[in-house]
């Protein structure tokens, strides 16, 4: 792996493309479910690259990029948290993890944990949270060992899938 470089939301317009091909690869075999389609998608980069504490980190191997991790802050008040919650974390403290992609060739590499670890590092907030697909036991099961906990489970649209709402930071937790 070449380097990982860190993109925020003045970079959307060069990066882009990047993200959308990277998704095109990584959910090939899926994009039979309208959910999981490029034109979807490429709604989400456009929402979460909108927001001014968009941060998103890609891996490029050779010049090729070969994955990807974004977020941006969560919407006060918006956070996924709430409701799995009680009482609430500190407003203004959570950094919602919207997605972290790596391309088939490069799964089983750690290149997901550099990715998550690359992007999280320097970030401000106390918490960080996402959501997996509850189809994924797999994928939950290694973010449990990146620090993650489940807090409840969450369909955000009615168009997606059943998600496990993980959280991290809590001290308790």
């Amino acid at each position: 792996m070449n380097a990982i470089s860190r993109y925020g939301h003045a970079d959307l317009p060069t990066i882009r493309q990047i993200l959308l091909d990277v998704h095109a690869d990584a959910y090939a075999t899926e994009m039979h479910d309208p959910f999981h389609q490029t034109e979807k998608f490429a709604w989400f980069v456009d929402h979460w690259g909108a927001r001014p504490s968009f941060d998103c980190v890609i891996a490029f191997d050779t010049g090729q990029p070969a994955g990807f991790a974004y977020g941006a802050t969560a919407a006060l008040g918006r956070e996924t948290w709430r409701g799995h919650l009680s009482p609430t974390p500190t407003p203004g403290t959570t950094f919602a993890l919207s997605e972290l992609m790596v391309r088939p060739k490069w799964r089983g590499t750690g290149l997901a944990q550099r990715l998550h670890n690359t992007l999280l590092a320097p970030r401000p907030e106390q918490l960080t949270t996402l959501l997996v697909d509850t189809t994924h036991p797999r994928v939950q099961a290694l973010y449990e060992t990146w620090g993650y906990h489940k807090i409840g489970e969450r369909q955000p649209f009615p168009d997606s899938p059943l998600y496990t709402v993980m959280l991290r930071g809590l001290p308790d937790a």
